[in-house]
């Protein structure tokens, strides 16, 4: 088969490297890529978010089947548009891709079918928004409505970072995104991702991992895109994977197919878990980034039998085997990140590293200047590992990160603390 992938960072290099390994595929081609995706893939150069740009490509290609990796060209349609030419495609289409464009639309859907979430208020007035912190105090977080790349949150610990918060977002720092803003009570507990396959009819849990959102050791600083996660999840037990489907997953998306925008895809399901009780803090329509870098890793050439399943409506065949291990990977991120960083400082370090079943190098924000690997984005490589043992997995990532040479970029060391 021809595949297409969507997608210029870690998530799609690690789809590639998994799909790749499928011997259904025939050609690959992602676009646009980066220099990590270059080395295993073609990669292409048109626009992403014109579905009609994407369905020219696919049709002049003889493309057999679409795989869209980030949340912006669901949320435009460019799933739909595909659909409409008889393409293939793996991604949900432009109304149930709201889930994760609108914040205040996935809170209609849980309270519709009772999921258990955070309290939370909408709001369009940036007065209005600031009384009701004032009215709920803190600690509280404060929600970009629309798309943000996941760094539309802030969570406010005392009253004048939640007003700020409030400012900024209205004000434009998040662009269009922030134009309005949900306001949802703090929840205490345990995070995790969730993952289920959805074919608009069928759900099929895929797997567990657990991110990162600060910058720093400790969880500290800023939030971010994500800089480093482990999977499984210990957290996620037999029975709060259940519960999870039962009061969450299964109503949502029968609730979605009742109003006539069935789910088809990849559901990316945030947890707060507290006392063995998962509560929803938010849903996303892809997988999760680096999330999807430790599931791919563990998953290999399977990961394509399983998106065509679910993008043909065959989820009810498909089952997932998982082995009996673990995987960690570790964001290397540009010095500055998540606010102000230079790019093009050059990496080296990495043709020395191993690249098989159990470690990779997976590219996020890379480019290729004059033959060396330089940086082009915030979040610019994904080391990853996988071992019997969580530990051993960690051990093995983080050998491979002392191995890079790059002072121009940082890491956490505590990845995987936890659980460990």
């Amino acid at each position: 088969m021809n595949i297409l992938i969507l997608g210029s960072g870690g998530r799609e290099h690690a789809l590639a490297w998994a799909v790749k390994q499928n011997p259904k595929c025939d050609r690959l081609v992602v676009a646009p890529g980066n220099a990590g995706i270059a080395m295993i893939a073609e990669c292409a150069d048109f626009d992403i978010m014109d579905g009609g740009a994407v369905v020219d490509f696919a049709t002049e290609n003889a493309v057999d089947f679409v795989i869209v990796g980030p949340e912006a060209p669901l949320a435009v349609g460019v799933a739909d548009r595909l659909r409409a030419a008889n393409v293939l495609c793996f991604g949900p289409g432009q109304a149930a891709a709201q889930l994760e464009a609108s914040k205040a639309f996935t809170k209609e859907i849980c309270a519709a079918v009772n999921a258990p979430t955070a309290d939370y208020g909408h709001f369009t007035d940036a007065d209005a928004a600031k009384d009701y912190v004032r009215a709920k105090g803190t600690p509280i977080v404060v929600k970009a409505d629309g798309l943000a790349a996941g760094k539309g949150v802030i969570m406010a610990f005392d009253q004048a970072t939640a007003l700020s918060a409030i400012d900024d977002m209205f004000s434009g720092e998040f662009g269009a995104a922030g134009a309005e803003v949900v306001i949802e009570e703090f929840m205490e507990g345990e995070e995790a991702s969730f993952f289920v396959l959805c074919d608009g009819v069928d759900v099929l849990a895929m797997g567990t991992a657990q991110d990162h959102k600060r910058a720093f050791d400790g969880d500290k600083g800023p939030n971010t895109g994500g800089m480093g996660a482990y999977s499984p999840a210990p957290v996620m037990t037999d029975d709060v994977i259940a519960k999870t489907m039962d009061e969450i997953v299964r109503p949502t998306m029968a609730e979605m197919a009742r109003r006539g925008m069935p789910f088809q895809g990849i559901l990316f399901v945030g947890l707060m878990i507290k006392d063995g009780q998962p509560r929803l803090v938010e849903y996303n329509v892809r997988f999760g980034d680096p999330e999807c870098q430790v599931l791919m890793m563990r998953l290999g050439a399977q990961v394509f039998d399983l998106l065509q399943a679910c993008a043909e409506g065959r989820l009810s065949e498909a089952q997932v085997n998982w082995a009996d291990d673990h995987a960690l990977s570790v964001v290397m991120a540009a010095q500055g990140y998540p606010a102000g960083y230079e790019k093009g400082s050059v990496i080296g370090g990495l043709d020395g590293l191993p690249e098989d079943r159990s470690h990779m190098v997976f590219h996020a924000g890379t480019g290729l200047r004059d033959g060396k690997i330089i940086a082009t984005g915030g979040r610019v490589l994904n080391i990853t590992a996988r071992g019997r043992s969580l530990a051993e997995a960690r051990q093995r990532a983080y050998g491979m990160v002392d191995a890079v040479d790059w002072a121009q970029g940082f890491y956490r060391r505590d990845i995987g603390w936890r659980a460990l």
